[in-house]
């Protein structure tokens, strides 16, 4: 196999077989209650994305709050867990930091394409239709867990 063949494939691999590696925010407002993002195709989520090249993860938690709720981040608060199962994802394999977050503002989503809007929840009264693993994630964090997946 010639050198540049070598390297293309090792590039191609590097690129290609690694995990997408994701965010996703638990945003708690000053009264409590939870904030997720109705998705035009698609039910409740909790607001995330990707991380951008050279973007640490609380930069993009801080993007993706605003982004997709239209609120500003205050400040961070626990870890909740890092999921990694391939198979969490049906597009691809991914790796999601969910972390807890502190918000204010008026809940005005930027990302119209994506997000249809964004409402605030008590605990005891989170909608029906949470997809993807979204649920979990959110029962973890009312079980105090921090989950390594």
């Amino acid at each position: 196999m010639s050198t540049f063949w070598y390297i293309a494939r090792t590039v191609l691999g590097l690129l290609f077989s690694r995990p997408l590696v994701g965010v996703r925010a638990i945003p708690r407002l000053p009264d409590g209650r939870l904030v997720l993002v109705k998705q035009h195709r698609g039910g409740w989520v909790l607001p995330g994305g990707l991380i951008d090249t050279n973007e640490k993860v609380q930069t993009a938690l801080v993007r993706e709050v605003l982004e997709e709720c239209g609120l500003r981040v205050l400040g961070f608060g626990r870890l909740t867990g890092v999921y990694s199962d391939p198979k969490r994802d049906p597009r691809f394999h991914s790796l999601c930091i969910v972390m807890e977050v502190f918000v204010e503002g008026e809940m005005r989503p930027r990302d119209v394409m994506e997000i249809e809007r964004a409402a605030a929840f008590a605990l005891e009264a989170l909608p029906e239709g949470l997809t993807g693993d979204c649920r979990e994630q959110i029962e973890h964090y009312l079980a105090g867990a921090v989950v390594v997946d």
